[in-house]
């Protein structure tokens, strides 16, 4: 039996190899730079602010991102919302403080090891 931890990290393997394993070197490069940034983006702007943000830019990797958060929270219960973007943010925004917090420590543990294993997908594509 795995931990939550174990699923985390392997969901975060198994997306980063998905959506970026086969993408050019630069993508990889600028998709690290921007998992890096996330999670701090997440701290000072609040976390409902900070998918809204992502959600609302016009660019692959933004999507990836918000994506591989939203699959997460979804299917692990930390969000309970139909795949409309739409209700999914706006779950967010209704939920009661204790559970907005829960999903927001949740998102920011799976977002370091996608950090992590897109830096691995760049050093990679240097080799």
């Amino acid at each position: 039996m795995q931990t939550l931890g174990q699923k985390r990290a392997a969901y975060a393997l198994q997306k980063i190899i998905e959506k970026i394993g086969h993408k050019e070197k630069d993508f990889k490069k600028e998709f690290k730079s921007l998992a890096a940034g996330i999670p701090s983006m997440i701290l000072m702007n609040g976390f409902g602010q900070a998918l809204a943000f992502i959600k609302t830019k016009n660019d692959e990797k933004y999507k990836i991102i918000f994506e591989i958060t939203k699959e997460w929270l979804r299917q692990n219960s930390f969000v309970e919302s139909p795949e409309n973007d739409r209700q999914f943010l706006l779950s967010i925004a209704d939920m009661d403080q204790k559970k907005y917090l829960t999903a927001q420590k949740e998102a920011l543990a799976l977002l370091e090891w996608v950090k992590r294993y897109a830096a691995m997908e760049a050093v990679e594509a240097d080799v």
